[in-house]
């Protein structure tokens, strides 16, 4: 399968959204009709301009659509595919698959008492570990796990969205979850000199940390790097609370981020809060980098992957010498039939008929970013009449 053919085009001038899903600082998501398309579909559109936000857009937006067009080449259930793709001018547009049950934090939030129970986070770790495997198994390391970026299909199963912050490395042959290591990386493992942040931010690690209003952070490598090279990446990204510590060191990162940060999800499904929230960030790396995550109660074995996920040493995480193998083997998911997770049929929750229902008609995309006076806002608030936040992880770029 060649990976860098031409995706399906988009048919423009057909496209109607009903509604926007989300907006970043660099990019819309509409929910979009397309008259040749029984269903709806979420469409991202990257408007094309100069300076230097609006570059790192373009580069994000082609890189998501390349490993987008990979995934539909393997067609796994928990990932989505490329519907299709547009480009003019002024627009890059991607189409994929549309969930209308939000995001895994929406979900949680809807609980009564804000968190879910043992066997529900065992359906979802479960399907989320499989979408992870296939990843790494193309040897690409997400970089983005967290409730956001979950969403729930129609189905009730689970797919993962977001692929911007994603890196290309290329699997060893020696099993060890696919890991390659850049010693001259390696001996430059000093914590990034600056960062830049979401919304412009920045810290120096010299001159302390900066607050800044948004928790997600912009990939910043120390060289210019390329996302097919076969290296250990050493760019700082992710989300504040979701970062591993081998990120906040510089020392280089691969699959192992995205087992830590399956920990860190994990606990925040159990407990409601994520492990190492400090009150401003400067205090939430100094936790992740420091501090051991809390347990309340008997330890079981859900505590135990928890804590095993949450190892500060890449090399002693669970999940770094053979990848989900390892993690799949543990007491947790003991009798686990990881090969019918697709035949549930009856996932723990499915999305409402309210939420199923999209109305047809609509705005014309084009239309709306020539009447739009100001950029987008970097973080989305719902309208009036969504009653709720719908924290669909489409929101950011």
């Amino acid at each position: 399968m060649d990976f860098h053919k031409t995706p399906p085009e988009l048919e423009l001038e057909n496209l109607r959204a009903t509604k926007i899903l989300g907006k970043g600082a660099m990019g819309t998501v509409f929910l979009v009709h397309d008259n040749s398309h029984d269903q709806p579909f979420a469409l991202k559109v990257v408007e094309k301009s100069s300076g230097t936000v609006h570059h790192q857009a373009d580069r994000r937006a082609r890189h998501e659509i390349s490993v987008l067009r990979r995934l539909s080449a393997t067609h796994h259930p928990f990932l989505p595919h490329l519907i299709g793709s547009s480009e003019n001018p002024d627009f890059i547009c991607w189409a994929i698959p549309f969930c209308p049950g939000g995001d895994l934090n929406v979900l949680r939030y809807k609980q009564n008492d804000g968190v879910f129970s043992p066997a529900v986070i065992r359906f979802y770790l479960a399907e989320i570990i499989s979408a992870l495997e296939h990843l790494h198994g193309q040897g690409i390391v997400y970089r983005d796990l967290k409730p956001e970026n979950i969403l729930i299909q129609l189905s009730g199963h689970v797919t993962l969205t977001d692929f911007d912050l994603s890196r290309d490395l290329v699997p060893t042959k020696s099993g060890n979850n696919g890991f390659c290591s850049d010693h001259e990386e390696q001996k430059r493992g000093s914590l990034t000199r600056f960062v830049t942040l979401k919304r412009g931010h920045a810290f120096s690690n010299r001159k302390g940390l900066k607050k800044a209003k948004s928790a997600r952070v912009s990939p910043v490598s120390r060289r210019n790097h390329d996302f097919s090279t076969n290296e250990r990446s050493n760019s700082f990204v992710g989300t504040e609370e979701y970062v591993a510590p081998e990120i906040l060191r510089g020392d280089g990162h691969e699959f192992a981020v995205d087992w830590w940060a399956l920990g860190v999800l994990c606990y925040e499904m159990l407990y409601g809060t994520t492990p190492f929230k400090g009150s401003n960030r400067k205090e939430t790396f100094r936790k992740i980098l420091l501090a051991e995550p809390v347990f309340i109660g008997k330890p079981n074995s859900l505590t135990d992957l928890i804590r095993r996920l949450l190892e500060k040493d890449p090399t002693r995480r669970l999940g770094y010498r053979r990848g989900a193998s390892e993690i799949k083997e543990h007491e947790f998911f003991r009798g686990l039939r990881w090969d019918l997770l697709t035949e549930v049929l009856r996932p723990p929750f499915l999305p409402s008929r309210e939420e199923t229902e999209v109305k047809r008609g609509g705005i014309d995309i084009w239309e709306y970013f020539e009447k739009l006076n100001l950029p987008p806002s970097p973080l989305w608030s719902p309208s009036p009449e969504d009653g709720r936040i719908n924290g669909s992880s489409l929101t950011e770029f």
